[in-house]
């Protein structure tokens, strides 16, 4: 699986992060009221922000999101490779920029990132702190779930800042 392919709707454009895009995903990322629920809440400070986006390019699974009416940067998500899966891919590290909330453009992105994924694996799973009721109300309007299943029990992150949420093909089959 690609982890940075270019993907699109008529809403918005995902494509790999670049070195380029540094002060583009900045003017986003330097609202603190986006990181407010994240374990990480002071991400827009610049020297945050800065390790963030390193991150975020050493990754090789990061994207630059962008609407399509306005060409404008509105925020940024990523895949990553589970470890201990080959049949799973995490999507996180997402954020868009305030204007975008509401769930349209969060959808469209997830849908997009979901739809190319289901393609490779059979799961796509979310690690959401379990302080951000934001994040995990918005993969909860997309069918994800807590996982409790035993079978999937090796993808739960055991750690006390977050919630594992999964959603698997077969169900997301259903729900577009």
């Amino acid at each position: 699986m690609n982890l940075q392919p270019t993907l699109e709707n008529e809403l918005i454009m995902l494509r790999p992060l670049t070195e380029a895009d540094y002060d583009a995903l900045y003017e986003v990322a330097k609202d603190p009221l986006i990181w407010e629920q994240h374990p990480i809440s002071d991400r827009y400070k610049k020297a945050v922000y800065s390790d963030f986006f390193t991150d975020s390019i050493n990754s090789n699974g990061a994207f630059i999101i962008i609407d399509r009416s306005t060409k404008k940067v509105i925020g940024s998500t990523r895949f990553k490779q589970i470890s201990n899966s080959k049949n799973a891919i995490e999507i996180g590290w997402s954020f868009l920029s305030r204007d975008k909330w509401g769930g349209k453009y969060n959808k469209a992105m997830k849908q997009l990132m979901m739809d190319y994924a289901f393609q490779y694996v059979d799961h796509v799973i979310f690690y959401i702190g379990k302080n951000n009721k934001r994040s995990q109300s918005a993969v909860e309007k997309l069918g994800g779930k807590k996982i409790t299943d035993p079978h999937l029990k090796h993808l739960v992150k055991e750690n006390e800042s977050d919630w594992t949420y999964g959603i698997s093909k077969k169900n997301w089959s259903k729900s577009t």
